[in-house]
């Protein structure tokens, strides 16, 4: 009989993906884990691997469509050990979609879980198929391989699930935008179609714009030491395979403001009338790719030296800008920043990334004349924004957040003692 694999629970209330490439064709002969898609999510661009091993026997997808469908289905007996049998690429013909339902698992079939939940279950020594899923279609979560060795899950290490698929931005609102006028009347025009990506980013910021009562506090940062500081160690971080620069120490900053600040490392739950403090601080730092922002995080920034930091925000980024983000890095942010600096520009607002409540913006660094001990003396400013959620802090909160970051930023002697 054969089995089908339909697309994963990806998590954070992802439920569809745009096809980028197939790379098995029908007949050929795969492994457990090897990879068959590459597929763009709301969230990166990610390698979907098969969930058992088997000959492929019909692939139902090619690139370019947004599916929501069963992907691929497996000949029944293959065990991944057969060579592969020559056919032509799947990848290059259209086929009918095939809705994906829940079924009941074959003996013998693999149990339904994603990538990540297989690796924590390979950590904690359990085996998937004694089981039972309590996740949508019976898949099994990190939820249930924790309960199966009594290993709670981490506090508040859930993120809040998102609403998915592009459909129209604002109207889970309320709002729906006037029909267009017909643009042709007045001189030629062309349409483009958005990526999935694009779409997402669209959707996304209409909901955080729509939800979210934003306001903006403005301030500078005098960075002239920082920036010293930066210059004399920069070669010898270089040596080290480290690239240093103003954002890693925004990160180290923004962290250590946070622990005293918690009420910007937060959620809000509106129905329930209660904000989500969470209790560990993972950064989300916007990164500009040709596919559009992506926003990836960097776990526990309050922990690590600037070092260490610097060294993971260039890996990240490099990851993004490559198109080889996993979904793992792109999860459980509590505050982001944005650091448009290399641009140009003079200050902006972000759109904070719901459902954090603040997100830090950084512009390009300037010599400017200040007063300092009644001589005018020039110094490298920089221009910060703190942009909030404020019905969860006032203007007086977002200025002591603010300033705790400055603070940190003017004397960083003090903040960065593992130099």
């Amino acid at each position: 009989m054969a089995r089908s694999f339909a697309l994963p629970d990806l998590g954070e209330g992802l439920v569809e993906a745009e096809i980028r490439a197939v790379l098995v064709r029908e007949g050929d002969i795969v492994k457990e884990d090897a990879p068959l898609l590459e597929v763009e999510t709301d969230k990166a661009q990610v390698e979907i691997p098969s969930p058992f091993g088997g000959r492929v026997e019909k692939i139902y997808v090619q690139p370019g469509q947004t599916v929501k469908v069963v992907l691929v289905t497996f000949a029944d007996g293959g065990d991944g050990s057969a060579p592969a049998r020559s056919t032509p690429a799947a990848a290059t013909r259209a086929a009918a979609p095939v809705e994906a339902k829940a079924a009941p698992r074959l003996e013998g079939a693999p149990a339904a879980a994603t990538p990540s939940t297989r690796r924590l279950a390979r950590e904690l020594g359990v085996d998937l198929a004694a089981l039972r899923g309590t996740g949508p279609g019976g898949r099994i979560t990190d939820d249930d391989v924790r309960g199966a060795v009594g290993k709670p899950a981490p506090a508040l290490a859930k993120p809040p699930t998102m609403p998915a698929g592009p459909a129209k931005p604002l109207a889970r609102v309320g709002l729906e935008p006037p029909p267009l006028p017909s643009f042709e009347q007045w001189g030629r025009v062309e349409r483009q179609p958005l990526s999935h990506l694009r779409r997402t980013i669209a959707d996304r910021m209409a909901l955080s714009a729509a939800l979210i009562p934003h306001v903006t506090h403005f301030d500078k940062a005098d960075i002239t030491d920082l920036h010293a500081m930066v210059t004399r160690s920069f070669e010898a971080a270089k040596e080290r395979g480290i690239t240093l620069t103003l954002t890693s120490f925004l990160l180290k900053a923004a962290a250590l403001a946070l622990a005293e600040h918690p009420q910007f490392n937060a959620s809000l739950d509106a129905a329930a009338g209660e904000l989500i403090v969470k209790r560990y601080c993972h950064l989300g730092i916007a990164v500009a790719t040709d596919r559009g922002l992506i926003v990836p995080v960097i776990r526990d920034a309050d922990k690590k030296p600037v070092m260490e930091l610097a060294r993971e925000l260039a890996t990240l980024a490099q990851r993004m800008r490559d198109g080889k983000a996993a979904l793992d890095d792109l999860r459980g942010g509590t505050f982001t920043i944005t650091n448009i600096g290399a641009l140009g520009g003079t200050g902006a607002i972000p759109i904070i990334n719901y459902p954090e409540v603040a997100i830090l913006g950084a512009a390009r660094g300037r010599e400017e004349a200040v007063v300092r001990g009644g001589q005018i003396v020039p110094r490298l400013l920089l221009p910060i924004s703190l942009t909030f959620d404020h019905r969860v802090a006032d203007g007086a909160d977002g200025a002591r957040f603010a300033q705790a970051i400055i603070r940190r930023l003017e004397a960083p002697e003090t903040l960065f003692v593992e130099w």
